[in-house]
């Protein structure tokens, strides 16, 4: 059986089909997992052990107006295949478990989600502002952020006012 037939019926087995909104298959050695959020770190670590994904690539997140997204891309190296998992997250709550715990390397990704798109990534060690300033009180990546605020933000601070 190839794997991302595997990595499929794995899942299924392990957390039942009910569990996952979506699994496919996106192309040649590449699986799409979307679930809600309840089950990530669940999901994630039976991945790591099972699969040997040793390696995350990126975190990202997505506003669709009705709820936001945490996007995951987790790799193995050893089985040549990549797994993607767009995790769920109602807008009126915006958090979600982090996997730093799993992949120390989620956390400079987990906070820059944060910091533009306001997911609070719970259990994170450290999750603060790590590109804009510390007293910034938007999340410019945000369907609903004002962008008029933000440009009189930053000028203000550019000349010292603010």
């Amino acid at each position: 059986m190839p794997v991302e037939g595997e990595v499929l019926a794995g899942l299924k087995d392990r957390f039942g089909a009910s569990s996952f909104r979506s699994l496919s298959i996106v192309r040649n050695r590449v699986v799409k997992v979307v679930m809600d959020r309840k089950d990530l770190v669940a999901v994630c670590s039976f991945l790591k052990d099972k699969f040997d994904m040793a390696h995350l690539s990126s975190i990202t997140a997505v506003d669709w107006r009705d709820h936001y997204e945490s996007v995951y891309h987790l790799t193995s190296w050893s089985r040549n295949f990549m797994v993607q998992i767009n995790a769920i997250i109602p807008h009126d709550d915006p958090h979600i478990a982090s996997v730093t715990p799993l992949w120390n390397g989620a956390n400079v990704h987990e906070r820059e989600a944060y910091d533009l798109m306001g997911i609070i990534y719970d259990g994170h060690p450290n999750l603060t502002r790590i590109l804009l300033p510390k007293d910034f009180e938007f999340f410019p990546l945000r369907k609903d952020f004002p962008q008029e605020v933000d440009r009189q933000y930053v000028s203000r601070r550019k000349i010292g006012g603010g």
